[in-house]
Formats: C-alpha cells, sequence, structure tokens
C-alpha cells in the first residue's frame, strides 16, 4: 500500500518553485539542511536567519508516534477540542510488548496485558484520522523508512531516534508529544535554528567494518552531547557508497550524540530502496528534482564555507567500534577492547548477546549475521552466550524467515523475539542474573545507560554492529576480535571467521507478512473513545495551573542530580510503561534514578518536612500536599536520551516549578517548556556547587520576564548566608506565554476558544 500519494506529488510539484524562493532570499549556494528547512516554513521566507540564535516555525510534512509515547499525546490533542488530524499522522505499537519467552508468547501477552491501551489507541486513531499499527507490525522507524519516509520530507516523531528517516534523505526530528499535538492540530512547530555539522565520508567499507562502526567512531568524536543543537549532515563519495538502510543506521544513532537530527542526500541507493519497497512512483518523482535532494556543488567543493563544522572519516581505514559501557560515546576500536575490558574490570563473559532493533535489523543487517552464522553452523560452532533477534518489522521478519535467515540464526542458537522494541528500551524480563550482579551484555541497539536495557544498574552494556555481536556470541566473550582470533569447535579444529558479507536488499523482493495497518474511519464522529475513571493505565489530562504573576518565593531543592541525569534517570521505562496514558501513577518513578549529590543515595532525599530519607516522587507529593514549590538542579546535558515528555510532566504534575541546570539536552528542555516549567541554565556552572541540601531559594525577574534577560536565583543557607547567581534562559516570546499560561496546552486551548 502506498500512502500519502497525493500529498507527495503535491510536495515534488512545488519543490522547485520554493527552491527558487529560497535562493532569492538566502543569495547563496545551500546544503541539504538548509533546502528542507527553508522549504518547509510554515509563511513565505523573508530571511534565512542565524543559526543556534533565531526561532523558526515549520510545517511538517507528518508525524509519527509510538504507543508509549502516543497516550499521553493523544490525551493532550483529545482536550484540544480538534476533531481530525490536520497533518498525516500514525500511531505504532513497538514499546508495550516484553521480551520473555519469544516471539509468539511475548505478543500474545501483551495483547491481553495492555489491551486497555491498545483498544483506546486504536479507537482514537479510528476517530481522529490516525493511521494504526497493530501490536506485532514492527518498530516504529523501520516501519516509517518501509512505508512512509521520503526524501526532501520534513516529520517530527515522539521518539528520540525518530532521525533513522534520515536515510532516505528526510529530515525527521525527535519531539516530545506537546510538539506533536501542535503539528496535529495544525499549528506551526517551532524550532531553534540548528547548526550544521558536515560529515564528509570518503573511502568505502570493507572487511568486518559497517556503517555501524561510522557512527560508533563518531559518537567518540562528539560525545554525547557534541551535537546538541546541531543536524549532522552526511556528504562525499563514501555517502554515496553506503546503503539506505546503513543510513538509516547511521541517522538513528544521531540522537546519541545530542544532534537535532541527521541527513543524507539523495543517491541511487536511496533509489532503489524504495523501488524494492513498492514505492516506484516516489522514487520517480525524487529523481526528476534530484538537484534539490542534494548539497549543492559549491557546497561540495567549500564545505568549510557552509558548514559550522567538518569532520572527516575515511571508511577504507575504518575498523569495527564497540561502544560502553553504560554511555554510547565511549568508543573502542575492536583491537582495543580486550586491553579496556582487563584494565577496567568489565565483566568479560558475555551473559546475552541480542541483535536486531530499530538501529539494525534492515534485510542487510540480517544478512551479514546470517553469513557469520553459517560459518559457524558448518563448522559444528552454536553462540556460547544466548543469543536474540528482534527482527524490525513484519516485512523484515516474514522476509527473512522465507529467504532462510531466521533458521540459520535459530541453528546457532538464537530466540526470536517480537516485531517490537523489547530489550532495546528496557523491555526485558531477564531470569539469568540478579539485580546489582555485575555482568556484560552486547547488542546491536543504539544505547546503552545504567539500566537501560534490564533495569540492572550491574548490568555492562556494549554496542556494536549486529555482525559483530554475532562473532563474539560464538566465543562467548568481548575480548575475542574475528579479525585476529580463531574459533575452536568440539572436534578441536581451529578456524578463522571470514569477513561478513551480504545482499543489500532481496532478490525475491520483500514479503509484506501480516503487516498490522489499520486504516482510520472515514468519519470518525461516531467512534467513541472512553476512559474509566477506575482505570490505571489511563488518564484524562488535568490543565496545569497558570503563573501566578509573581516572583517564585520559598522553593525547596527537591533533587540535586549528580552527574549524568537520562530521562531514563528521570522517568525510567521498564515496567513503568505501562503507566504511560496515566500522569499520576507513573509519577511514582519520578527521578528514581537520580544520583543524589548530597548523600551516598540513588532515587531518594532529604525530605525536608518528615526530616525522613525517602523517594523523590514521595517527598514531592508531600510539598506538594503542603504548598511547597520546588526545582531541580542538573549536572551537564541535563535530560539526554528519550524523547519521553514524562520527564518533564511528572514534576509539573508533582508541583515542580523549576530545572536549574548546567546545560539541557535539547528535546527535554523543549519538553520542559512545553509544559509550564522553568528551564533555566546557570550562567557560572560552578554556582551548582553553590546549592545545599537545605537551601531556600527565590527565582526573581519573572515580573520583567523577556527573551534574552536573564533571571536571578537568590540562595537562602540555612546558616542565614544569603547569595544571588544569575541564571540564563532561551525563552522566546511565544514560550514565555506557555509558562504564563501554565503550560502550551493551555494555551492552545484558550485559543482555540476564541476561535
Amino acid at each position: 500500500m502506498l500512502f500519502d500519494l497525493e500529498m507527495m506529488k503535491a510536495f515534488y510539484k512545488a519543490l522547485p518553485t520554493k527552491i527558487k524562493q529560497v535562493r532569492e532570499v538566502a543569495k547563496r549556494p545551500l546544503t541539504l539542511t538548509e533546502k528542507i528547512l527553508y522549504t518547509h516554513f510554515s509563511h513565505p521566507l523573508k530571511e534565512t536567519g542565524s543559526r543556534g540564535k533565531n526561532y523558526v516555525d515549520l510545517k511538517p510534512d507528518r508525524v509519527a508516534m509510538q504507543d508509549a509515547t502516543a497516550q499521553m499525546a493523544i490525551l493532550q490533542f483529545m482536550s484540544s477540542g480538534i476533531n481530525h488530524v490536520q497533518a498525516p499522522t500514525t500511531v505504532h505499537c513497538d514499546h508495550l510488548i516484553q521480551a520473555e519467552l519469544g516471539a509468539k508468547q511475548d505478543l500474545s501477552r501483551a495483547q491481553v496485558e495492555s489491551k486497555e491501551v491498545f483498544d483506546f489507541l486504536q479507537s482514537a486513531s479510528s476517530k481522529y484520522g490516525i493511521g494504526f499499527w497493530r501490536p506485532g507490525a514492527g518498530i516504529i522507524h523501520q516501519v516509517v523508512l518501509e512505508n512512509y519516509a521520503f526524501p526532501g520530507g520534513l516529520m517530527i516523531g515522539t521518539d528520540s531516534h525518530t532521525p533513522n528517516a534520515g536515510g532516505l534523505g528526510m529530515l525527521a526530528i525527535g519531539v516530545g508529544g506537546a510538539d506533536a499535538v501542535d503539528v496535529m492540530a495544525g499549528l506551526p512547530w517551532e524550532l531553534k535554528l540548528p547548526r550544521i555539522i558536515g560529515v564528509h565520508l570518503k573511502g568505502k567499507l570493507s572487511g568486518w567494518a559497517s556503517a555501524k562502526d561510522v557512527i560508533l567512531k563518531l559518537a567518540g568524536i562528539l560525545t554525547v552531547k557534541g551535537g546538541t543543537g546541531s543536524i549532522i549532515e552526511y556528504f562525499g563519495p563514501g555517502a554515496d557508497s553506503i546503503s539506505c538502510t546503513g543510513k538509516g543506521t547511521i541517522c538513528n544513532m544521531g540522537a546519541e550524540i545530542g544532534a537535532t537530527t541527521s541527513v543524507f542526500p539523495w543517491d541511487d541507493k536511496m533509489l532503489s530502496y524504495l523501488e524494492a519497497t513498492g514505492r516506484s512512483e516516489v522514487a520517480k518523482m525524487a529523481m526528476e528534482v534530484s538537484e534539490h535532494l542534494r548539497q549543492d556543488d559549491e557546497v561540495l567543493k567549500k564545505p568549510d564555507s557552509y558548514y559550522d563544522q567538518i569532520i572527516e572519516i575515511d571508511l577504507s581505514k575504518l575498523e569495527p567500534y564497540i561502544n560502553g559501557p553504560y554511555t554510547p560515546d565511549k568508543a573502542w576500536p575492536l583491537s582495543e577492547l580486550a586491553k579496556a575490558v582487563k584494565e577496567n574490570g568489565y565483566p568479560e563473559k558475555i551473559s546475552v548477546a541480542l541483535i536486531g532493533s530499530c538501529t539494525n535489523s534492515s534485510y542487510e543487517d540480517i544478512e551479514r549475521a546470517c553469513s557469520i552464522a553459517l560459518q559457524a553452523k558448518e563448522r559444528g560452532v552454536k553462540a556460547e552466550s544466548p543469543l536474540t533477534i528482534t527482527p524490525g518489522s513484519e516485512q523484515i521478519r516474514a522476509t527473512i524467515e522465507r529467504d532462510g535467515q531466521l533458521k540459520a540464526l535459530e541453528d546457532i542458537g538464537g530466540m526470536v523475539l517480537a516485531n517490537a522494541c523489547g530489550p532495546c528500551i528496557g523491555q526485558w524480563k531477564r531470569h539469568d542474573v540478579a539485580f546489582g550482579e555485575k555482568n556484560s551484555i552486547l547488542t546491536s541497539y543504539n544505547r546503552n545507560f545504567s539500566g537501560r536495557n534490564d533495569s540492572n544498574p550491574g548490568t555492562h552494556s556494549f554496542v556494536a554492529s549486529p555482525e559483530i555481536v554475532i562473532a563474539l556470541s560464538l566465543a562467548g566473550k568481548l575480548t575475542f576480535n574475528p579479525m585476529t582470533d580463531s574459533l575452536t569447535n568440539a572436534q578441536g579444529e581451529s578456524f578463522k571467521l571470514e569477513p561478513p558479507h551480504g545482499k543489500e536488499l532481496p532478490d525475491k523482493g520483500f514479503d509484506l507478512g501480516d503487516s498490522g495497518y489499520v486504516e482510520p474511519a472515514k468519519d470518525g464522529t461516531s467512534v467513541l473513545v472512553s476512559i474509566s475513571p477506575e482505570s490505571k493505565r489511563l488518564q484524562a489530562i488535568s490543565p496545569f495551573s497558570p503563573w501566578s504573576g509573581k516572583d517564585l518565593k520559598g522553593l525547596r531543592v527537591l533533587v540535586k542530580a549528580e552527574g549524568k541525569c537520562t530521562t531514563d534517570h528521570i522517568s525510567p521505562a521498564g515496567k513503568w510503561l505501562q503507566f504511560r496514558g496515566h500522569l499520576d501513577n507513573i509519577s511514582d518513578n519520578m527521578f528514581i534514578g537520580a544520583k543524589n549529590r548530597f548523600r551516598d543515595e540513588v532515587g531518594k532525599g532529604l525530605n525536608l518536612v518528615s526530616g525522613v530519607v525517602e523517594p523523590y516522587s514521595k517527598i514531592a507529593r508531600d510539598y506538594k500536599k503542603e504548598g511547597i514549590g520546588w526545582v531541580a538542579i542538573g549536572d551537564e546535558n541535563y535530560g539526554e536520551g528519550s524523547s519521553r515528555e514524562h520527564a518533564a510532566m511528572e514534576p509539573r504534575h508533582l508541583g515542580g516549578l523549576s530545572v536549574i541546570a548546567k546545560s539541557f539536552a535539547r528535546i527535554h528542555e523543549s519538553n520542559l517548556k512545553k509544559q509550564g516549567l522553568l528551564a533555566l541554565t546557570f550562567a557560572d556552572p560552578a554556582d551548582y556547587d553553590k546549592i545545599l541540601e537545605d537551601d531556600t531559594l527565590e527565582i526573581t525577574g519573572l515580573e520583567s520576564f523577556q527573551p534574552g534577560k536573564p533571571l536571578t536565583l537568590v540562595i537562602h543557607h540555612k546558616s542565614g548566608k544569603e547569595e544571588s547567581v544569575q541564571l540564563n534562559h532561551t525563552y522566546n516570546e511565544a514560550q514565555i506565554n506557555w509558562f504564563k499560561a501554565g503550560s502550551a496546552l493551555n494555551l492552545m486551548q484558550k485559543e482555540s476558544k476564541k476561535r
């Protein structure tokens, strides 16, 4: 089924005229990022703006949401008073399926346990004109790449790995649910104009190196915050040599370096992928305007003049990387990992090896992994580590079952999991290790924060390509290097593995299997969407209180987080995913993973009302009951990781008024603003150290709150000493109005009533 064809016809027909208009304003050669952004302005382009400074209003072509974040987004949309989405929108059920026994059993259990949520999402989708993909249809990003992504388009999605669609030349940006609601309601979507980092790829991949190693190496170069506020744009002959799905892998993990998104220019690999996935009409239209789907030639000749930063990677010299543990930017060339394992005391044994996920489950990925598995099978060798395989979509699963790759992986001991996120997002019921037990796992996933995969802080999670995961699983240890080391079979025969190989696309075409797509009702007015007042999974949204009009005084410090504080630390997934549609229930997990700067505790702090050390959510509820406002203090890159807006909504729901950090991750800062919280940064990061556990705080200057004007934090120490420090912010006029109204949704509702 070809989706949104008429929309794409109109897009490509208008593109040359729009590009001409952009050139008249810009009066210079254009990067691909600029072409896509400027042709998606919600109003006629008058000036190009300054990167990293100006906010721009954009009109995305579509919205994609996964089931965990869609619940809150749809609940917010329902309260907006609008009866049909104003932009093409889809919901994908991929997060609420827990991995344990295997695909069939796990999917069946999820359909029973989460029936209430799935029924709500399907009925709401039908009512409001949203395409619905049933549980088992696949992971959102793989399904989007196969069905919806198109070169030159702009999409937002309520998941941080939405940039996966950049592999097909689309700017696809992860956002919080409130941003999605804006676009679904037909409003412009606001973005600070990103900087553009150009990554020049030269040479060609060979041997054990894969597309995954490009982004693993880049993560080591830029770190988890090096891409913040930037779009990564790839170019060069090396870019054209990578498959479309390989490009998707690279763009997917751009989220791990904080990038707004990542994108590749149009090429023959994209053409082949569109044709293979039944979108020849789209491929033909893109070919006719292909000059507008790539950087201008002048940009390629003098990239230093058009990109804010240039990074060069020679694919011909690239070796495999394995990144981790506990952070995706700890990048180890494979040749150095054995030494790192021994020097750092990482558990050498691989307790579980896992391949698949939205990052690496393409036909090519499974083909290359299978080529290693077949070598092992021929010599009678099976995986020494337990091995799981997660197909990215039903289309991939059905195709690799037909073509034999699935059986080859099962023959060496692999267990096939459901077409869902599973262990990648913490939906994994492990039985092989105790909580806190040190162990190492090796995955082809994207993210490896503490407790990310299995809620166990003792798990050392390492990330690699699927073929490297399979190779090391055969040895069962992290210190095995397939480029230099040998394996031994039961007969005592020693052999070395040949480098992986595989086809990018299936010769027989893709087998669609049971796609799982459900079309929305043509007229949804009669579709009933109900929420039981007794439900523990779903809860109607209540408006947050507007700003009082005065400076904030008498504030307490709920939490001062030390070090990395991701959205997984603020609002973890795992068992808590079941409450993503019930704000009050899920708020019990607030800051459960945050490390307390004041004492040797995780997830707990001092309750200044009772004098007892308790979970942060319990303290916040007590403060709210007593009418005490509170703030959270954060370290660098606060809120990195997932796009989950619950990490902003929970503090707001439990009485939080501000988060003050050394710096913020992009999506989380936006989510805080959308929910009416003050997202502020220390003008001097050293002022973070001045905040004490029993301080009382004031935030002043709010009565004259305006863009570019700092606020002041007054610190009242228990000793009687008083200090004042400057707080910076990035609010524009519209965002200040969100704060004053209590949230962006409150303001939308107010303006909707006027209309």
